[in-house]
């Protein structure tokens, strides 16, 4: 039993433009309780504002946010994985880059997304379920 990023992506997703300001994202984020935005389209997604973006590059900074958009702050190096991943492959890309949300793509649109909190809630029920699997493999057959 192998499970796959696409076995565990979030499909529902906070998308905002990059003329989108950070108190519209902020509202945005808090009503759909998101920690981020992909901006742009899922196909054609243009970057990705954090709520540490938010903190770090605008609270910090003294910035206004209801000047400052979107555009301005986002990062736009996009990290992703294949929706056919395994969640190894997963858990390792976002340890090797320190990241807490990968995009999940097929081709090259973006179906979802996957977060350290879905990975640890899918790893501890695919733990559980194969441990169950050798246990009953390891009991006896009489």
């Amino acid at each position: 039993m192998v499970l796959y990023a696409k076995d565990i992506v979030e499909k529902e997703f906070l998308s905002l433009t990059p003329e989108s300001t950070i108190v519209e994202a902020a509202k945005a984020m808090k009503a759909r309780r998101r920690g981020f935005v992909l901006v742009g389209t899922p196909a054609d997604p243009q970057g990705l504002v954090t709520e540490w973006d938010v903190l770090s590059k605008v609270v910090a900074e003294g910035l206004d946010p209801q000047k400052v958009t979107l555009g301005q702050v986002m990062t736009k190096e996009l990290l992703s994985i294949d929706a056919g991943a395994g969640l190894s492959m997963v858990s390792q890309m976002m340890t090797e880059h320190g990241v807490r949300r990968l995009l999940v793509k097929e081709g090259d649109q973006v179906i979802g997304f996957i977060t350290s909190r879905i990975m640890m809630a899918h790893m501890n029920e695919y733990v559980d379920k194969v441990s169950t699997q050798i246990s009953r493999l390891q009991a006896p057959w009489f």
